[in-house]
């Protein structure tokens, strides 16, 4: 099985060593994604609403590059920099994602100044 870099104009890229997404065979899992506009390189918002909508806008556009959507999500990973956010966080996830939910895992971690989410995907096509 051949595995393929997943890379688009329509999320952030950074100076990391990473890339976008990975697809191996029927599996496409999606690097951790940040509030960042993928055209200007600013964060989108400020508070955790607006960029969790950022975030998960940036994961969908690298699974559609990687030929799948939302809906072929099996696992997703919160990693949020406050606790308290908790509530704010899966009000905006719960209507940027919609029902049937993947499974989630949430952890909480230090981010970049400014940022206060980021979030990785783990999709299975139907190949």
């Amino acid at each position: 099985m051949t595995r393929s870099v997943i890379t688009t104009d329509n999320a952030p890229s950074l100076s990391a060593p990473l890339s976008q997404g990975i697809r191996k065979g029927p599996v496409l899992q999606i690097s951790g994604q940040l509030p960042f506009d993928p055209y200007t390189g600013a964060v989108v918002g400020t508070t955790v609403a607006e960029q969790t909508a950022q975030v998960l806008r940036n994961v969908t556009a690298v699974l559609e590059a990687g030929g799948a959507g939302l809906e072929d999500v099996v696992m997703l990973r919160v990693y949020l920099t406050d606790p308290a956010h908790l509530p704010e966080l899966n009000d905006a996830y719960a209507t940027a994602v919609g029902e049937p939910f993947p499974a989630r895992t949430t952890v909480y971690m230090q981010l970049p100044p400014g940022l206060l989410v980021e979030i990785d995907a783990l999709a299975v096509l139907d190949d």
